[in-house]
């Protein structure tokens, strides 16, 4: 059940960054386009720049959810089994309580931005904009708890093959 949970949430997220980037990199060739025949679109900037937020927000739920960022592992892999569980366990907990603090303060932002528009789309508003922190947020935690039971397995297999 976790698995098929994993990989659904999983293929969620690619189609989301894969739609994202279409959308970016149509956007990108309009404009170049557009520009070419000397009629710019004048909020080709403005929403390029939010679709990037968006697949760097979704992008980075999505390499949470692989083990795909960076990490050096050195110092937890030489800890004995029971210490390198519970290092690995914080290192967790403190990661995902970052994003729930993210993302609680990304929502209290929308309450600001709610009477706020886009420069160059003016019926668009800032909190729909930046509704991606909470919601991105929201990713990247679930991301880290339907990988958890992985990186516990990880854990505890490195330090049964440790000396």
């Amino acid at each position: 059940m976790a698995d098929r949970l994993r990989t659904a949430f999983e293929r969620l997220l690619e189609a989301v960054v894969f739609l994202l980037m279409i959308a970016l990199a149509a956007l990108v060739a309009a404009a170049v386009v557009f520009r070419k025949f000397n009629a710019p679109i004048i909020w080709y900037d403005e929403v390029a720049v939010i679709l990037l937020a968006w697949i760097t927000y979704y992008g980075a739920a999505l390499a949470a959810l692989k083990g795909a960022h960076i990490s050096v592992s050195a110092l937890v892999d030489a800890m004995p089994r029971g210490p390198r569980i519970a290092v690995t366990l914080l290192g967790e907990a403190c990661v995902i309580a970052f994003f729930l603090v993210l993302g609680w303060a990304g929502y209290q932002v929308l309450g600001v931005l709610a009477t706020d528009y886009l420069v160059t789309l003016p019926k668009v508003s800032n909190d729909y904009v930046q509704s991606i922190i909470p919601i991105g947020s929201a990713c990247y935690v679930i991301a880290e708890l339907l990988r958890l039971p992985a990186v516990l397995r990880f854990a505890a297999a490195r330090s049964e093959a440790s000396p």
